[in-house]
This record gives structure tokens, sequence and C-alpha cells, in this order.
């Protein structure tokens, strides 16, 4: 009898731990759980240390990486796989990995999530990626920097062509920063291929600096060393958050997209990366969003009750990110090749750019009031010297000519082999003719006015 009661107290401990384990988990989750993230200090450490103290028994690791460095990271060791779980923003980059096989399906368990944020599925339709955040994408600038420049707020992309922001701009490189490749891929299909690449150009030569890291943006703009930055919303809430001077818009045409984790494929700890995401969808980790120092959009409605005031929702503003719908299948078609024509455009021949741009922009400033059609004509062909495409924007997205794209340029000298290096070195010719031309026939025009 004694026996029996004894056996029947721990079935029925037993049963008590199941229920009250968190997320449903019968057994108890431990180990050390690997995640490869592009996600700053800010976000990780919060996350990190809420997680642990949850259960006790895992040591999470946090491997750094950018986001493109972080998928071929994933790609590169995927035969002896150590990472369980891939942590980013860029949906995009999610697909690539998905494409290649290297995640694995998972059902969430948290209830209250809803289908879409915006006009976006919150999570993958196959089930391989998860949406726990929702990111959208505009301009920063810093208020004592603005007043002290006498420099108007640029709150739309358009503004930032004003010749008034020469030198006042800061953006990472889309090679560097899944982040940034989205903001430059939104621009491109909410204006169309030429006229997208046109207005980066046009934004570009008033650039200050390009960024090695995606959040060397907001550092920049918080501590003066530019005005504006080009940047995923969460950087401009989270340092308006935290006390700097700063503030953030976005932009009507936008996107709003969700920020996404996975599991990878023969994840060593695929139990714990299963807690992971139960606890980023759960009530505590939607909450941690709305730390001063994260400050990112939750995909739970619910969680906004305990936002601040005037955070953004959403659910309740429908104009964040409706302007752009945002096709995910495009991007990732083209994914590297807009890597690719961006550094070759713009990255490493910045200084060329900007030249060619000025140069334009002293034309037209020159030519204001006064009517001479052949100095016009200059002008316009100057632009269209600068505006020219190396590629048309079905070449970009045909597979075997995307397929080449393989190596990122860190920087400049970077060597490159093969077909993709015949190709940029083409596009590189192309475009430092260009900008010089340009920069002779605006010359040219001003000196006739």
């Amino acid at each position: 009898m004694k026996l029996l009661t004894s056996c029947s107290k721990l079935m029925m401990g037993a049963v008590i731990a199941a229920l009250v384990l968190p997320f449903g988990f019968a057994r108890a989750v431990d180990g050390t759980l690997t995640i490869v993230t592009s996600y700053p200090p800010a976000t990780t450490t919060t996350f990190k240390k809420a997680f642990e103290k949850k259960f006790p028994g895992v040591k999470v690791e946090m491997l750094k990486k950018k986001t493109t460095a972080g998928i071929k990271y994933l790609q590169e060791t995927s035969s002896n796989n150590k990472s369980d779980m891939f942590w980013a923003s860029a949906p995009d980059a999610f697909e690539v990995l998905k494409g290649d096989n290297l995640l694995v399906r998972y059902d969430v368990k948290v209830k209250g999530i809803p289908e879409k944020v915006g006009s976006f599925p919150v999570n993958d339709p196959d089930g391989y990626y998860k949406g726990f955040a929702a990111s959208g994408y505009g301009i920063m600038w810093n208020t004592r920097y603005l007043k002290a420049k006498k420099l108007p707020v640029a709150t739309e992309w358009a503004h930032l062509k004003n010749p008034i922001y020469q030198g006042h701009v800061g953006m990472s490189a889309p090679s560097r920063s899944g982040t940034t490749h989205l903001t430059v891929e939104t621009l491109i299909q909410g204006l169309g291929w030429d006229k997208g690449w046109a207005e980066w150009k046009a934004i570009a030569g008033n650039f200050k600096t390009i960024t090695a890291r995606s959040f060397g943006v907001p550092d920049g703009v918080n501590s003066g060393q530019f005005g504006l930055g080009i940047v995923i919303d969460f950087f401009g809430l989270s340092s308006k958050a935290s006390g700097f001077p700063v503030d953030y818009s976005y932009p009507k045409l936008t996107t709003l997209v969700p920020a996404n984790i996975a599991i990878v494929k023969n994840a060593p700890n695929a139990k714990a990366a299963a807690a992971f995401i139960e606890f980023l969808m759960s009530t505590q980790g939607q909450e941690l969003l709305l730390d001063p120092k994260i400050r990112r959009l939750p995909v739970n409605p619910a969680t906004y009750a305990k936002a601040p005031e005037g955070f953004p929702n959403p659910f309740k503003d429908s104009s964040i990110g409706a302007a752009v719908k945002f096709d995910l299948g495009l991007s990732k078609s083209r994914y590297n090749v807009v890597n690719s024509l961006f550094d070759v455009m713009i990255t490493y021949r910045i200084d060329e750019l900007r030249a060619a741009v000025k140069a334009v922009q002293d034309a037209k400033a020159a030519m204001a009031g006064k009517s001479n059609e052949d100095a016009a004509k200059l002008i316009d062909e100057a632009e269209a010297l600068i505006n020219k495409m190396p590629i048309t924007e079905t070449k970009a997205s045909e597979k075997d000519f995307a397929s080449i794209f393989k190596k990122k340029r860190k920087k400049a000298s970077t060597k490159i082999t093969g077909r993709q290096a015949e190709v940029e070195g083409g596009w590189d010719s192309m475009v430092k003719v260009n900008y010089a031309k340009a920069v002779e026939l605006a010359n040219k025009a001003k000196s006739m006015l």
C-alpha cells in the first residue's frame, strides 16, 4: 500500500511537472543552444538572459554574423552542422536557406498570432520560418544636427535627393546587411527597376558614408557623424527611446515584413530551438520587444496595450507599409544580383557617383529661373548617363545569370574570379565612363548659364 502510494505520488508529480513546464514540454530543456544571428547585442543579450532564466539548463550562444555572412556560413557548414537556429530580419534570406533545404518545419504552439501583418504573412506558408516581430524601413535623423545645420526634416525617400543633404546622409550596403537589402529592394519594387535604381543613385549622391555594418548607421546618427540615416525601424525607435536626440519616420513608399527565426536542419539541440521560438511568441517574449533598447513591432496585437504612447501599431495604422506589397519570390530570384549591382554602381564608385550627382545638382541650380534648351538637354543627358543600368530587370532574375553571383566583395579590392568577375568588370567599366561623362556634360551645361 505504501509502495502504491509512493508510485501514485511519483506519477502525479510527473503529470504536474508536464503541465507546468513552459510550453508543454514534457522533459526539461537543457544543453547549448547555438543561434546564428545578425541582431545587435541590445537584442540578443536581453533575450538570452530572459530565456536562460526561464530555462536554467540551457546555455545560449549567439554566433554574430551579418545576414549575408550567416547564409554563407550555414551553407558551408551544412555537412557538419553545429548551429541550431537562424535569427534575422530579412525573409528573403530565409527563402534562400529554405531553397537550399537547410531549414526544418516547425508548428508554433502559442496562440493569438494573426496570419498577416500588413499585407505580408507573419509565418512562412510552408512552415519553415516564423515571424516574431514586424519590421518597416525608413529614415532616422538627429534633431540637434539638423537644427545646427539648418536642415529640414526628411520623411520621404525623395526628400533625400535634395542637394541640401549633400554629405549629410548615411547608409549601409545591401551586401553587408539583410535589412538594408530589403530597403533597397522595397524601393526598386515600389518604383520599378529603372526608376528605383535612379532614385537610389540620386540619394547616394548625397551620402556622407556607406557603413560597414547596418548598426553603424544609427550609431552615426546618434553621435552626429551625419544627420540622417536609412535604417530598419527598430534602430530609429530604440535610439529615440534610449534618449538620443533622434526621430524616425516611415516613408509612404515602404513595406512591412516580419523579422524571422527558424530551426536549422540537423540542429544539435532541436528541442531547445523549439522552446526558444515558443518563448519569442509568448507574452513575455513579445513584451520584451518593447524594451527601450529593442523597440521592435510585436506580431501579437494584444502586446500593443503595453506599448508606450505614440508607439507604431501596424494592426491599427494600416498606412504603415501599405504602399508596397513586397514580392518575396522576386526578391529571392535576384538577391545577389541586386547586391552586386549596388556595390558596383554605388558602394565602390561612391566618389565618382557623388561627383556626377553634384555636377548635375549644380547645373540645375544654375538653370533655375532661366531658359536654355541646349543646357537643359545636356543636363538631361548627364542624368540619363548616371541612371543607365547595365542589365534589365528581366535579366536580373534569370536563374542561370543570377547563379553566377556567389562571392560578396567586402571591399573594392576583394578578388573575384570567373564569370562573376567578367560581368562585374563590364558593369564597372560602363558606370565609370558614364559618371565621368555625366560630370563633363553637367559642367558644360553650367558654363552655358
